[in-house]
């Protein structure tokens, strides 16, 4: 999530240094080196993982080339790398690029890691890509509505035509079952001083004050069309991301943990 090139000694900036929509604990994550050489292996019994692959395989089927977006060590693009795909991996960590370098060399130029800021992406041709995928909440890590919404929009811009997106958030309201929960969901309804609702800080991994952005269904909505994007399947996520949730029509803006929404751009 980065414009211009940096190198190791971007770990020390200060807040006022930090690229846009990038907020300090974010930035601080995606510079740590034993983030990215631990990240597969932390997350290697994750059920939302295997999910991710299942829709994946479901929605992406024709041969194109796909842009991850916050691609981290590229673990969404393997099987569709092995199935003929081209891949592009873009993050802002340089350490999470290295490792998705290592672990799909073996598949030659068909990958092309890209270190650039997911809200300024004026590297990437409009119309370069059949398909977008951007999962694990990554758009939630980006501060600020109005960032979310010039970095969705730059995702829409590298789709051709008719190219296919899946996108994946966590749920709002989700929080009033963590602990904690409610107090911060209080709080992040009256409203704190440079924070939007949704905006949540907390320890995460060794890294403090880690960002996170969870949206309510109506705001998911909202951006997702706003950005230019049909909605093609709406899948809300039961507790632990172990699957979809049963009786999404209960309740679901509180029941779910998250959603995954394959979208459209239209032809």
């Amino acid at each position: 999530m980065l414009g211009n090139s940096p190198d190791s000694r971007d770990s020390d900036r200060a807040s006022w240094q930090l690229p846009r929509g990038v907020p300090k604990g974010a930035w601080d994550y995606t510079q740590a080196d034993s983030i990215a050489r631990e990240y597969d292996e932390y997350f290697q019994d994750h059920s939302l993982l295997a999910l991710d692959q299942a829709l994946l395989d479901k929605w992406i089927v024709e041969p194109g080339t796909v842009i991850d977006f916050g691609c981290g060590t590229g673990r969404a693009l393997r099987s569709l790398l092995a199935r003929r795909m081209r891949g592009i991996g873009i993050d802002l960590s340089q350490p999470m690029l290295n490792e998705a370098k290592a672990s799909l060399s073996h598949f030659g130029d068909q990958f092309s890691p890209i270190r650039a800021n997911l809200v300024e992406l004026d590297c990437i041709a409009s119309g370069s890509a059949d398909y977008g995928i951007c999962l694990f909440s990554t758009l939630g890590m980006i501060k600020g509505d109005q960032n979310r919404r010039a970095a969705l929009s730059h995702m829409v811009r590298t789709l051709k035509p008719g190219g296919r997106f899946v996108l994946h958030v966590h749920n709002f309201w989700f929080n009033l079952y963590d602990p904690g929960g409610p107090w911060w969901l209080l709080k992040s309804l009256i409203g704190r001083a440079g924070q939007e609702r949704g905006d949540r800080l907390y320890n995460y991994r060794g890294i403090r004050n880690f960002y996170l952005h969870a949206f309510t269904r109506r705001e998911l909505k909202q951006i997702i069309k706003g950005c230019g994007l049909e909605i093609a399947e709406w899948v809300p996520l039961r507790p632990k991301c172990s699957g979809p949730l049963v009786y999404p029509w209960l309740l679901q803006s509180l029941r779910a943990t998250g959603w995954i929404v394959l979208c459209k751009k239209p032809n």
